[in-house]
């Protein structure tokens, strides 16, 4: 009797496994009384394989597995005019590297209707191994073009189709390429479609036009032309990046890290990372302010109930006071004297002494305060609250309540125009942001936001209005005086702070 029993390996080879035909044996049995103690000890290397497999593979997380890759992140232009009759869906999108290996990407995009594709879109997204890649292909599933009796199915190729373009992936890095549409060359004829793409590095405007959007669950800080509102750029970033103060002097940011109990320091012209300064476990800093003068830099720690005060150029802290239960947010007054910290849980605000490193008075407030602004003469102080219909105007030399300005429950998001003393303010699983008069304090305009604003910014060089919009996953630009959106800007997952170069 013959007993014939196999190991096989299961290494992939090109994202499949390798057919057992193309493996020898490990061993065999030509003899029954073998037959039992082959197949226990086939049993027990099994296992033991398996169990490698299982520790090294299944049970790795994905902080670790991203570790060992960079992130690619797909954009495209806008579609040209003449496009706008035809659709098609996109089943694979794949990276080529210089092996020969390929590297599948995840689709953000996979219904394509050109006509809605006016401004940038994200159309995938993917973190590859390092190494020098060749080019990107393209698969579709269907296409079709608008005809004057309804729509003709187009034929498109059983294979992907192919981008050259060759480009280079680190570990821990982050890439932004943009992709152009080629309508002409895509339609061969009027029965078939092949998509063409063009791939290639965005350009990198001057600094002054930068701006930066933290995304909290991507570990991520989106970097955004805002001349031309587009991409240009993502910075990988310690765990939960959500407030981000910049020195616009010295060109730095500062972005709080909520879970890694950190701050990371950005230098905005490089465009990358080149410090961290670190706080105590459990800090979860939520948000941080920088003075006026840019020397020192204040967090909001809601894990311990504090907030740090940081030497920015050092990169050290210096000291740290204890004020009320979860801070959430600070504003420091334009003269850079005193800084106001917003304590949720306990409905007070922390008035904090600089120079002396104390505090100097606690105010009770409404419940659930968040966030407040400072108008242009930095007289008054307006706070918003989780938990109150109400907004608090706030006299900061006497720390008296000056008056209430009925808004509605649910506040979350508060900018006040410095330019003009406007309010802008948006509430939670509302659409309309209200614009409301400081002296009649009722609404006096709106913007329909199409999704619940949660940050809300100005861009003083180009007038814009920044609202993040987190459901969508999106950057509303919207302009301040016909408060009409001019652009929707693609971002990363639970995007949660939005500024840039020339804020007021």
């Amino acid at each position: 009797m013959v007993r014939d029993i196999r190991i096989f390996s299961s290494l992939p080879v090109n994202g499949q496994l390798k057919p057992p035909d193309t493996l020898a044996p490990a061993f065999s049995c030509h003899s029954g009384r073998y037959h039992l103690q082959g197949l226990m000890i086939v049993l027990v290397f099994s296992l033991f394989l398996s169990g490698c497999q299982f520790k090294s593979g299944l049970l790795k997380t994905a902080d670790e597995d991203r570790k060992e890759r960079g992130e690619v992140l797909l954009y495209t232009q806008p579609f040209p005019q003449e496009s706008d009759r035809l659709r098609f869906n996109i089943e694979e999108i794949s990276a080529v590297r210089d092996d020969a290996m390929v590297f599948p990407l995840s689709p953000v995009l996979s219904e394509i209707k050109c006509r809605d594709m006016k401004s940038q879109r994200l159309l995938a997204t993917g973190w590859l191994p390092p190494g020098h890649y060749t080019e990107v292909l393209f698969k579709v599933k269907n296409a079709s073009l608008e005809v004057e009796d309804g729509e003709a199915n187009l034929l498109v190729p059983a294979g992907p189709v192919t981008a050259p373009f060759m480009f280079d992936v680190g570990r821990e890095m982050s890439y932004v390429f943009s992709l152009v549409f080629n309508y002409t060359q895509s339609i061969k004829g009027m029965l078939s479609f092949s998509p063409s793409f063009s791939v290639f590095f965005p350009e990198r405007p001057v600094v002054n036009l930068l701006g930066y959007v933290s995304n909290s669950e991507s570990d991520t800080i989106t970097v955004i032309d805002k001349k031309a509102m587009q991409v240009i750029n993502v910075i990988a970033t310690g765990k939960g990046p959500r407030g981000i103060a910049i020195d616009q002097v010295r060109k730095r940011a500062y972005v709080a890290l909520s879970g890694d109990d950190s701050i990371d320091v950005i230098d905005i012209t490089a465009g990358r990372k080149i410090n961290t300064i670190r706080l105590n476990p459990g800090d979860k800093p939520q948000e941080s302010a920088l003075t006026p003068a840019g020397t020192l830099l204040i967090t909001a720690n809601t894990g311990s109930d504090s907030i740090s005060l940081i030497d920015p150029l050092a990169f050290i802290e210096l000291d740290r006071i204890a004020v009320g239960n979860s801070p959430h947010s600070i504003a420091i007054d334009p003269a850079g004297r005193r800084a106001y910290v917003f304590n949720s849980l306990s409905s007070t605000i922390s008035v904090i002494d600089l120079a002396s490193s104390s505090v100097a008075a606690t105010i009770s407030t409404e419940p659930g305060p968040l966030r407040g602004q400072f108008n242009r003469e930095g007289n008054k102080l307006y706070v918003i609250h989780e938990w109150s219909s109400y907004m608090t105007v706030i006299d900061p030399f006497t720390l008296s309540a000056l008056g209430r300005v009925r808004i509605g429950m649910g506040a979350n998001a508060l900018k006040l125009d410095t330019r003009t003393n406007l309010i802008y303010v948006a509430r939670k699983n509302d659409i309309m942001v209200e614009v409301y008069d400081p002296f009649s304090a009722i609404p006096i305009d709106y913007i329909k936001a199409e999704g619940s604003a949660s940050y809300i910014t100005i861009d003083s060089e180009e007038n814009n209005l920044y609202l993040i919009v987190p459901e969508m996953k999106t950057v509303l630009v919207v302009d301040i005086v016909s408060k009409k959106i001019v652009s929707k800007i693609d971002i990363g997952k639970s995007p949660a702070w939005v500024t840039m170069m020339g804020e007021r």
